[in-house]
C-alpha cells in the first residue's frame, strides 16, 4: 500500500462503511501540507457536497483557543495563574465539596486561574459517568441551554457543590467555561471580542466564531449522532455508529450574538483551526507577529498533572500516556501511548468528532473535521496514524 494517500485511504474507510457523512481534513510539516482532502459529503445519502470551506462545530476545540486568550492576558499582566476565582465573582468565594458519601464540607482553598486550565478546579459536565455531582448539573441544563447568557450559566453553577477539593483531581468539566467567565470580568470586555483582536483577526482567522452570518450558514454542516451524549454508556457502547441527522441549535445555538462559552460554542473552518494550531508551533502568525513568547509556549505545554493524580481520564474513558498543560493534553510517555505519537505532541477534539494536534518533535500539525456527536469510532486516531505513517 502507497505511503502516499494512507490518510485519505483511512477517511475513506468510515465513509464506505457509512459511520460518517463527510471527513476533512488537513497535515502540514514544517509549514508545507503534507495531505490536506476530503471524503463523503454533507449529508448522508451522499446527494450534498461538502462545500468549499466547510464550517464546523468544533465544541471543546474551543477550550483550547480561549485558553490561550488567558496565557496572552497572563503575558500582557492582566491575568495571574495563582488568581484566586472569587476575585472575579464573589459568588464563588465560599464553595462546598460533596463527597460520593453524601457529605459535604467546605473547599479548603479558593479555586484558582490554573486550576480552570488544568480542570483540577472541582467542577465536572452532566455526562461524566460515575461523577456524584453530574445529577445536579444535569437537574439544571447547565452545559445544555444555549439560551442564557454566560453570566446566568456562572449563577446557576456557583449554586452547585464541587466534586472535590481544588487541585486534588483531575476532572474534565466546565471550568474553561468558569475560565471565559474570568476573562470577561478581568478585562471588562467581552470574550467573542477579545477573541476577534487578539487571535481571529491578527491570525486572519474569518471564519470562526461564536455566531454565524447569513452568508455563511449555507456553508454549517449537518449534523449527526446522538440527540444525548448523556445516553452513550462506555460500559455499554451501541453496536454500531448509524447517520442520524440531529438538532443541536438549543445547546449550540448558530444565530444568536449573545451566545458565548469558554468550553463550546466556536464555529470554524478546517483552514481556520489549522492557523490556530500552525501558531502553537512556535508562537507566531504567518506574518511572523508574536502571539506567544517562546517562554509561554514551553511552560504552555508542560504537563501539569501530579504523577498520583494519573492516568488521565473522561469519565471512564483512559488517556494513557499524556498529562495535561495549560491548554490540553500532552504526551509525556510514548511507553503507555496507544496509537502513534511523539513525547511532547499536544491537542485536543471536539464531541462531534472533530480533532487537532501538534508535534513540536516533527514540526507538524494536524486537524480533523466532521459532525458526529458521541461517536464511539476511532476515526481520529486512525487518520493520525495515517498520517505519521506518511512522514515516512
Amino acid at each position: 500500500m502507497s505511503r502516499s494517500n494512507r490518510m485519505q485511504t483511512a477517511a475513506q474507510h468510515f465513509i464506505d462503511q457509512k459511520q460518517f457523512a463527510g471527513i476533512e481534513w488537513q497535515v502540514n510539516v514544517a509549514g508545507r501540507i503534507l495531505t490536506h482532502g476530503r471524503a463523503g459529503a454533507a449529508n448522508a445519502d451522499d446527494s450534498l457536497p461538502i462545500p468549499q470551506d466547510a464550517l464546523y462545530r468544533i465544541y471543546s476545540m474551543t477550550k483550547p483557543v480561549v485558553s490561550v486568550l488567558a496565557l496572552m492576558l497572563v503575558e500582557a499582566g492582566r491575568l495571574r495563574l495563582y488568581d484566586f476565582l472569587p476575585k472575579f465573582n464573589r459568588a464563588f468565594a465560599k464553595m462546598r465539596v460533596l463527597s460520593p458519601d453524601g457529605t459535604l464540607a467546605p473547599a479548603q482553598r479558593p479555586i484558582t486561574v490554573e486550576d480552570l486550565l488544568t480542570h483540577r478546579a472541582g467542577f465536572t459536565y452532566e455526562f461524566i459517568t460515575g461523577c456524584h455531582i453530574a445529577p445536579g448539573y444535569d437537574a439544571i441544563a447547565l452545559s445544555e441551554d444555549g439560551a442564557v447568557s454566560l453570566d446566568e450559566m456562572m449563577a446557576k453553577l456557583a449554586t452547585q457543590p464541587l466534586a472535590f477539593q481544588p487541585g486534588s483531581q483531575f476532572r474534565y468539566s466546565v471550568a474553561t467555561d468558569v475560565l471565559a467567565h474570568v476573562i470577561e470580568k478581568a478585562t471588562g470586555e467581552r470574550l467573542d471580542d477579545l477573541l476577534r483582536e487578539h487571535l481571529f483577526e491578527p491570525l486572519q482567522m474569518q471564519d470562526t466564531g461564536f455566531c454565524l452570518d447569513p452568508d455563511q450558514q449555507d456553508r454549517l454542516m449537518p449534523m449527526f449522532g446522538v440527540s444525548n451524549i448523556r445516553d452513550l454508556s462506555p460500559m455499554n457502547p451501541p453496536l454500531e455508529q448509524t447517520l442520524t441527522a440531529i438538532d443541536v441549535a438549543g445547546m449550540y445555538p448558530a444565530a444568536n450574538s449573545d451566545f458565548r462559552r469558554g468550553g463550546h460554542g466556536l464555529f470554524s473552518s478546517t483552514s481556520d483551526y489549522l492557523k490556530f494550531a500552525t501558531m502553537l508551533l512556535d508562537g507566531k502568525t504567518a506574518t511572523g507577529e508574536v502571539m506567544l513568547s517562546r517562554t509561554m509556549l514551553k511552560m504552555m505545554q508542560a504537563n501539569r498533572i501530579p504523577e498520583h493524580q494519573l492516568p488521565l481520564k473522561i469519565g471512564l474513558g483512559p488517556l494513557p500516556g499524556y498529562g495535561w498543560g495549560l491548554t490540553g493534553r500532552v504526551m509525556i510517555d510514548t511507553g503507555q501511548a496507544m496509537s502513534l505519537s511523539n513525547n511532547g505532541e499536544f491537542g485536543w477534539s471536539g464531541a462531534a468528532a472533530t480533532y487537532f494536534w501538534v508535534d513540536p518533535a516533527e514540526a507538524m500539525v494536524g486537524v480533523i473535521m466532521t459532525q458526529y456527536l458521541g461517536s464511539i469510532l476511532p476515526m481520529s486516531e486512525a487518520l493520525r496514524t495515517a498520517a505519521y505513517q506518511m512522514l515516512d
